[in-house]
């Protein structure tokens, strides 16, 4: 399959498809022009069919959906690299947002997320994130899916009511745990992060289209607003990414990539992350590339991403970092170590003189080799750079063929009619008082087993409005089967 042509000096710098799967790392200072690189890499993979997902920070991604032109600075990169003829094309794309304000809806259901990755959004310590796990474990033991926050705070009354029947089993719930867990999720709420969470979950196939021509479709997560919830940000992306590799076959190394996946702000997913977290990052990142995806972080300095990950980032691409103080010099030189050396460069003074748009650029080569490091201008994209107008990309999600599944809420059967059934059908009564021990010749009433215990609990405490509320269901397994 032909190269992908990325940037261009003495020589044209390209990105080998078929090496696309070994991820890459696009770094440099603010204003420097990572995000046109990324668009850049963006269009050539939507070109050769392979779809996209990125997350727009600043909402200036949006113009790769449009033809670009009338950009002096544009005509001027094309002459200097002497690329004429140029032509300018937009690219099919999908707009995405957790508000669903801004493209269409995006949820899943918290069993889905897991313990792990939900303690992470509720900014848990490891006591809680135990606790957490614990809920987790009755929840699936009896068979409950937890698809919402009502579903949550149903298990962790009814955990907490009665831990001491659970500790033998499952260890220790303390009171203070499951309060903090509780604050954390009214903390969520106020941050927007509950629209995560619901029915209809999204379908990874979505993510995978090629339009009628059979250009991949990029698809865009509007991320403007959802940076104010760093947390709720990094944890979406990263359970998308695990989904990815749970639910995508086996593939190996082929001729391209099946999706490309760009991580913006790549060092908010690292920042105070457990060890126990990095471990599955590291290890996401470093099998999924046998699913054919294609993983490439951005961020200001190398030095963001810690090693273990670092190492497995193939393609690279460096702007300009700025070295005012000590500090930052050790950075730019330990950035230049990164880099396979050319000895007719030296990379550390070069990563501080670089321009707006020109790189320090290595890529693997036909053997999956680093290519010694190249000072190279990044070629300009073909679409729009920039902004869109508000009714074109009311238009765009219009004419979407997703539009009206993403948009219309389900309500399916959920945990909280299960339970209510089941202790409907016991037809169970509580008292708020010790039942009497029976008399001879009367025969006890059976006990209730654990899961009518649990519908009993739940019912209690959810009172009669959330026995009545239908939650949105699942379909798949629980480790997120395909859903439509």
């Amino acid at each position: 399959m032909e190269p992908l042509l990325i940037a261009k000096a003495q020589k044209e710098l390209h990105l080998l498809p078929r090496m696309a799967n070994r991820h890459g790392l696009i770094a440099g200072a603010t204003g420097t022009g990572k995000t046109v690189t990324l668009q850049v890499m963006a269009e050539h993979f939507s070109r050769i069919g392979v779809p996209v997902f990125l997350a727009d920070i600043k909402s200036d991604l949006a113009g790769i959906s449009q033809p670009g032109g009338g950009n002096p600075k544009i005509d001027e990169r094309v002459k200097l690299l002497a690329l004429e003829p140029w032509s300018f094309q937009g690219c099919p794309v999908r707009f995405w947002d957790l508000y669903g304000q801004q493209g269409h809806p995006v949820r899943t259901t918290i069993s889905e997320i897991g313990p792990l990755l939900f303690a992470r959004l509720l900014n848990l310590n490891e006591t809680q994130e135990g606790v957490l796990t614990i809920v987790f474990k009755i929840a699936d033991d009896n068979g409950l899916l937890l698809l919402d926050l009502k579903d949550l705070r149903a298990m962790l009354q009814y955990v907490a009511d009665n831990s001491r029947q659970f500790q033998t089993e499952y260890g220790n719930v303390s009171a203070a745990s499951v309060g903090a867990i509780q604050r954390g999720l009214l903390t969520l709420e106020e941050q927007g992060g509950d629209r995560l969470i619901g029915e209809p979950a999204l379908d990874l196939d979505d993510l995978l289209q090629t339009d009628g021509d059979g250009r991949g479709i990029v698809n865009i997560l509007a991320a403007d607003k959802l940076m104010q919830s760093p947390r709720v940000y990094t944890t979406f992306l990263l359970w998308l990414l695990s989904e990815l590799f749970e639910q995508l076959p086996e593939v190996g190394d082929q001729d391209k990539p099946k999706l490309v996946f760009f991580f913006d702000e790549a060092h908010l997913l690292f920042d105070d992350a457990p060890k126990v977290l990095l471990e599955k990052i590291e290890q996401v990142v470093r099998l999924i590339r046998s699913k054919g995806v294609g993983v490439y972080f951005i961020s200001q300095n190398p030095l963001d991403i810690p090693d273990v990950v670092l190492g497995q980032l193939g393609n690279r691409v460096q702007h300009a970092l700025r070295a005012f103080t000590p500090r930052d010099q050790k950075a730019v030189k330990t950035a230049a170590e990164t880099f396979r050396p050319n000895p007719a460069l030296d990379t550390a003074t070069v990563i501080t003189e670089l321009g707006t748009g020109e790189a320090l650029i290595s890529m693997l080569d036909e053997k999956g080799s680093p290519t010694p490091v190249e000072r190279a201008f990044v070629c300009p994209p073909h679409s729009q750079i920039g902004l869109i107008a508000p009714e074109i990309r009311a238009q765009l999600i219009r004419q979407s063929d997703l539009y009206g599944h993403y948009e219309n809420l389900i309500d399916r059967d959920s945990a909280y009619e299960l339970l209510k059934s089941r202790a409907d059908r016991i037809n169970v009564t509580v008292p708020d008082s010790p039942a009497p021990q029976p008399r001879g010749g009367r025969t006890a009433a059976p006990k209730p087993s654990n899961l009518e215990k649990v519908a009993i609990s739940v019912v209690r405490s959810a009172g009669s409005q959330l026995g009545r509320s239908l939650v949105r269901g699942v379909l798949g397994s629980l480790f997120g089967g395909r859903r439509r």
